[in-house]
């Protein structure tokens, strides 16, 4: 049943979304053109009156003939708008549900609220529905929520909703599941010896590791080198990318030493680069899980926080929460995340993390510039690790062609290196 578009218009839209409606039956409850057009008048009864008669008549009619197991209304409200008052609108709705119940027919009904409304439905359709999924359309993307299920329950807080060319498309938000096996987490390293010296022999299985730094200096680099370094011993990697292409980032790890394009020929390595502003932080979600699902990865890379809080649609805070509970989700299969991380400050260390992430991280590997006579160098130092020790120095880094990530020792006897500043 419709009253505010055409069926030519509903079997169109459907169409285009990939939905094939075009075996349904269809009821219009709209005016007919003629009504604008003509002057129509009632004497001696009320307009609405006449209108409610022949709409219950038709719908009566409708249900008769075809017998439907799942009848829509779009809008619900189109029968209101013939009703006299509110009173007799419910009485007629709630008479309506009631025999369509009796049929065991699934009744579905569409209502538009105002944007003013506060996420609250019209108290019709809370008292009389069994179920309500709100819609809605704004900074954060379509969203959907089950506010009522009644008798079955429902997953609590909203959801990634997509209307694309395929149809409509739902990402329910993930929730991590309890640990079901013991911790005992081994250390994956990075086969580069002196940055797994720098982090006491590497990263512990299952744990969340931070790269951060200022733009340019390496840490995209330094996460690769993990994901060289795990699949060197035939282990699956996996990278998610938000910054630039896989080609891009191929071309730039080979120039630098790491044979990325032989590594996913291999089946070692699997890249993904994001489309910016098309996903919601469930979608993402759920690519990285099915990811997961089919390669069963030792470590995820994601290239980097600056670039999901820009790719994905939603406010920061929330995009950092949703991120963390995918952390949480992996951490609690034993997969271990590398999160790139960029930071305002050029030199020195003014905040280990961009702002509001710095929970998430188990371990934070810190690069930053440090000025000395007049030139600028690189500086790598490990400012966290909640499991086991480290170097707490800060060491000479460089990035060079054919080899990559090399430390050349630390900085030895200097008190303002923190600021960015060090004289010999």
């Amino acid at each position: 049943m419709h009253g505010e578009e055409s069926k030519e218009n509903v079997l169109l839209n459907a169409k285009q979304v990939d939905i094939d409606i075009s075996g349904a039956h269809f009821l219009d409850l709209g005016p007919e053109t003629e009504f604008f057009t003509e002057d129509q008048s009632y004497d001696l009864v009320e307009p609405g009156d006449v209108q409610s008669e022949r709409i219950t008549e038709d719908i009566m009619q409708a249900i008769e003939e075809y017998d439907p197991s799942r009848i829509l209304i779009d809008p619900i409200t189109q029968i209101k708008y013939i009703e006299t008052d509110q009173y007799q609108y419910r009485k007629r709705l709630l008479s309506l549900m009631r025999y369509l119940r009796d049929r065991e027919t699934t009744v579905v009904g569409t209502l538009t609220t105002r944007s003013d409304d506060s996420g609250n439905w019209p108290e019709d359709a809370e008292s009389l529905s069994d179920g309500l999924l709100d819609l809605t359309n704004g900074t954060a993307g379509r969203r959907c929520e089950v506010k009522k299920h009644r008798g079955l329950g429902q997953e609590a807080g909203t959801h990634g909703l997509e209307i694309r060319a395929q149809g409509l498309e739902v990402y329910p938000r993930v929730v991590p599941q309890q640990r079901t096996t013991p911790f005992d987490p081994n250390v994956l390293t990075s086969g580069n010896d002196s940055l797994d010296a720098l982090l006491g022999g590497g990263v512990r299985e299952g744990s969340v590791t931070f790269i951060s730094g200022p733009s340019g200096v390496g840490k995209t680099t330094t996460g690769t080198q993990f994901l060289h370094g795990v699949a060197s011993q035939g282990k699956t990697t996996l990278g998610f990318l938000f910054e630039e292409s896989t080609d891009q980032f191929s071309y730039r790890a080979e120039k630098l030493g790491t044979p990325v394009r032989d590594l996913v020929d291999r089946g070692l390595l699997e890249l993904h680069d994001i489309e910016p502003l098309v996903r919601s932080p469930e979608e993402f979600a759920q690519l990285v899980l099915d990811a997961v699902e089919r390669r069963d990865p030792e470590i995820v890379l994601i290239d980097g926080i600056a670039g999901y809080k820009m790719s994905i649609q939603g406010d920061d805070m929330q995009l950092v929460r949703r991120l963390h509970t995918l952390t949480r989700t992996l951490k609690q299969r034993d997969i271990s995340v590398i999160i790139t991380d960029e930071v305002g400050r050029v030199t020195g260390v003014e905040s280990p993390t961009s702002a509001g992430a710095s929970y998430l991280a188990d371990n934070v590997v810190f690069l930053s510039y440090v000025e000395q006579a007049g030139g600028m160098e690189r500086m790598i130092g490990v400012l966290k690790k909640r499991l086991g020790d480290f170097d707490n120095q800060f060491h000479r880094f460089t990035i060079e062609d054919a080899q990559g990530l090399q430390l050349h020792g630390p900085f030895e006897t200097a008190p303002d290196i923190t600021r960015g500043l060090f004289d010999e």
